[in-house]
């Protein structure tokens, strides 16, 4: 493969004078136009702040940045700018997640011509813990989610622990981690209390923290009473003792109510709390009020439950007489309470829609209610009786000693009601439409359809069709000619009176022309065309809009329709360089309105495609996964990419072809712990595109056991020598055992050599030779454990008495690495 020519020296005059001070010292007479920014690669944390410098080389007229998205930077709160003439300073802080990606920096010379340089910026979050709560408290039995709020970039990976083991769903059946890490605990108990943690960790960064969660798990109070009713006579000094039975956790709070108050300790009501959840209330001295409901409550965090004990005191008033009544809308109502009892009891009034009540000798404010009384009978009257007054009324009597209460029911009577103001409907000859009358009354209303003083039937005609429900009547009309448009009148009738409704029924007509028709986002193949709604509709809603377009000079319009009533559609299929004529109208239901002005437009030529977008991510092994993002084609489809690449320390490049239609290139084989350059570029009919730059690096070659071993920690050399070590001390532990059981082996042939050498003919020699000689493999063992292989050993052989037993000379013995030894007397005193 070539080398990239190089750059002339009329360009390379033009770079940047590094013994000057300033990056904008460039010759006078450059022209060429380049682009470099101070950074090529940043990554930040959320919330930190940092600034790029773009700097042109030059007569640049116009420096902007762009975003990732590809839009042109305007300066905000969180992104300044500040631009010279061949230099601009990008801002951004405290920098989010949404911040990272590629950012560009472009320059336009005076002619129109553009270069730019890219940033990359990439953006992590440190993992955080967010107000985790602790401790958090859950009912039993109820599906808990213990929140464990952590966020960090790339998403941290969070395990769960519980007395010291992970929880898995594999041993814990009724625990699952959610996706938002939270832990669930379905049904939980008052087992599961205890002790959780949250640990989450980022590999990438070898990051990890964790929180302790302590988890109380709340039982709801049960209530129980042994009895609910109660009988007391008022005034003979009498007493009642409720109780109730509790358990929950934590343990319930108990108290007393009466008539929505909680009761206070008192001379009259006396609590007491015994073992085994037991609560007791004792009235005393039961008087003419004491009579009534008594409620028990326990209330814990869990919750709470109550139960209701009732106490009776005679003699109790009683309601004898009391009826339902009907009204007339408009009339007057007068309802009757009749009671007894002793002493003769009060009574009063009470209007069950607001709680308002009324006693003997009340009038309302508006004057429409009024109570009078005498002798245990009560009579309410009701003046000029409205709707609004519908409904039950209580009677109450009531006397020193107890009460009694009552029910009745007000039921009003009213002419019809017509519920709707919708009077005019739209519809065309053969199109059938429903007139919907709807009335409310009582007693219900029979209803009748008029055309013209004629009353349409039940059956219906030949184009009518009547369909009635309670409250409901729905005229079904098909039009068939001009004399079936018109009104229609609907009566509702019942025993207290007649109404009357009037429908119109009007005749549609198509919608009127669309206009403003406008062009946008006109490319090589795409148009857009947006146009306002036409004033009329003609009666009926707007189906769709009819969108036709052909090119100039053709007789064949082609149809696009809209998607529902939206005013924008998108035209596709369009050829570059083209002019094309364009127009739009309305369709509802009764046909197609006229067309709009017709407008005129031309899409683009066909151009050389944008440089493409492009982000890395790692393959297996010795691969890199390139991802390719198509940019703009410029009017005709992509034909391949042309991936360049190299190490950083190579000079020849590297070239892979890429079908146009994959969206990603595989680089392989790479070399380990190296950074590699990369050159992207774009090819289709037209042209090449400008280059996309990107640079990766291959970390190490990774460990394949993925274990640490006993010998990890130690070099190849270390091991080896371990290893020759250990085979060393079982030769020679198997050389000795032959010494002593079978008497061959190294160490014998080794004192047969020494006894053969000795001259001396006394008994002191025989004796070596027959038995103490015996004690050389010993000392030979303990020299060769204490030195390396190779080393020299003087072994002096001695007799008990510590004299030299074979010679006054030292033997020296050598062990070799191959595990051979060799010996000889002494060179010193030979």
């Amino acid at each position: 493969m070539q080398k990239p020519p190089k750059k002339p020296p009329e360009l390379l005059s033009c770079l940047p004078n590094p013994s000057r001070s300033s990056l904008l010292s460039v010759p006078s007479n450059c022209s060429a136009l380049q682009v470099s920014i101070s950074l090529n690669k940043v990554e930040l944390s959320v919330g930190e702040s940092k600034f790029f410098i773009c700097t042109a080389i030059g007569e640049p007229v116009r420096l902007d940045w762009y975003n990732p998205q590809g839009e042109r930077i305007v300066p905000s709160k969180r992104m300044a700018l500040h631009t010279e003439t061949s230099r601009s300073r990008l801002i951004i802080y405290n920098a989010i997640i949404e911040d990272a990606g590629i950012y560009r920096c472009q320059a336009t010379d005076a002619s129109g011509h553009t270069e730019e340089a890219s940033v990359v910026l990439e953006i992590y979050q440190r993992l955080t813990f967010r107000d985790v709560q602790s401790p958090q408290e859950f009912r039993h039995g109820e599906t808990a989610e213990v929140v464990c709020d952590v966020i960090s970039s790339p998403v941290p990976v969070v395990v769960w622990y519980y007395q010291d083991r992970e929880i898995t769903e594999e041993h814990h059946s009724r625990f699952q981690v959610l996706p938002n890490n939270n832990l669930q605990i379905h049904q939980v108990t008052k087992a599961d209390e205890g002790v959780y943690r949250c640990e989450a960790s980022v590999e990438a960064r070898g990051e990890i923290d964790f929180v302790d969660i302590a988890v109380v798990v709340n039982v709801p109070p049960v209530l129980s009473v042994f009895q609910q009713s109660f009988n007391a006579t008022a005034d003979y000094q009498e007493s009642v003792t409720f109780t109730c039975i509790t358990s929950g956790s934590p343990d319930p709070l108990v108290t007393w109510h009466r008539k929505g108050q909680q009761l206070e300790p008192s001379e009259q009501h006396v609590f007491n709390r015994l073992e085994g959840g037991r609560s007791m209330l004792t009235i005393r001295n039961i008087r003419q009020g004491d009579g009534g409901t008594y409620t028990c409550k326990a209330t814990n965090k869990a919750g709470s439950q109550e139960r209701e004990l009732f106490l009776k005191v005679f003699v109790q008033p009683h309601i004898t007489q009391l009826k339902n009544v009907t009204a007339v809308e408009g009339s007057a109502a007068m309802i009757s309470c009749v009671a007894e009892g002793e002493p003769l009891p009060d009574i009063s009034w009470r209007r069950a829609s607001d709680g308002q009540t009324f006693v003997d000798g009340d009038k309302s404010q508006d004057g429409r209610f009024e109570v009078r009384g005498r002798h245990g009978k009560s009579v309410l009257t009701i003046s000029g009786v409205k709707l609004t007054d519908l409904g039950r009324f209580d009677c109450e009597a009531l006397s020193r000693i107890g009460g009694h209460q009552k029910s009745m029911f007000l039921d009003i009577e009213y002419i019809p009601k017509f519920l709707t103001n919708h009077t005019i409907y739209y519809s065309w000859e053969g199109n059938p439409v429903n007139i919907s009358c709807d009335v409310m009354s009582n007693p219900p209303a029979t209803m009748l359809w008029r055309r013209e003083r004629f009353t349409i039937s039940a059956e219906g005609t030949a184009n009518t069709r009547v369909h009635s429900a309670e409250g409901k009547s729905v005229l079904e009309v098909t039009p068939m000619s001009d004399r079936d448009f018109g009104r229609y009148n609907c009566t509702a009738r019942n025993n207290i009176g007649v109404r009357y409704q009037e429908f119109i029924l009007a005749q549609a007509d198509v919608p009127s022309n669309p206009y403003s028709v406008r062009l946008s986002a006109v490319s090589q193949r795409l148009a857009t065309v947006t146009f306002m709604k036409p004033d009329s509709h003609g009666g009926v809603p707007i189906s769709y809009y009819l969108v036709q377009y052909k090119e100039v000079g053709s007789q064949e319009w082609r149809d696009v329709k809209s998607h529902s009533v939206q005013t924008t559609v998108v035209l596709t299929g369009l050829e570059p360089n083209t002019t094309y004529e364009v127009r739009v109208a309305a369709v509802n239901g009764k046909g197609q309105g006229e067309f709009s002005h017709t407008e005129t437009f031309q899409t683009l030529p066909i151009r050389e495609p944008s440089p493409p977008a492009v982000h890395g991510q790692r393959g297996m092994g010795k691969a890199y996964r390139l991802g390719l993002v198509k940019q703009d084609d410029g009017g005709m489809p992509i034909v391949e990419y042309i991936v360049k690449y190299k190490t950083d320390k190579e000079e020849q490049w590297m070239t892979k072809l890429v079908p146009g239609a994959n969206d990603f290139a595989m680089l392989q084989p790479l070399q380990w712990n190296t950074r590699y350059e990369v050159e992207i570029t774009a090819r289709n009919v037209k042209g090449l595109s400008e280059p996309t730059f990107y640079q990766f690096f291959m970390p190490q070659k990774p460990d394949i056991t993925g274990k640490k071993s006993l010998f990890s920690g130690l070099g190849l050399g270390a091991v080896v020598g371990l290893g020759l070590g250990a085979l060393l001390l079982l030769l020679v532990l198997v050389d000795v055992s032959c010494f002593f059981l079978r008497h061959c082996g190294l160490l014998m042939c080794i004192t047969r050599s020494l006894c053969s050498k000795k001259t001396a003919t006394s008994g002191k020699g025989k004796e070596i030779e027959e038995g103490k000689a015996a004690y050389l493999p010993i000392w030979v063992f303990m020299k060769l454990m204490r030195h390396e292989i190779g080393s020299t050993t003087k072994l002096p052989l001695k007799e008990e008495n510590g004299k030299e037993s074979l010679k006054p000379d030292t033997i020296e013995i050598k062990v070799h690495s191959d595990n051979s030894l060799h010996t000889k007397p002494d060179d010193s005193k030979a």
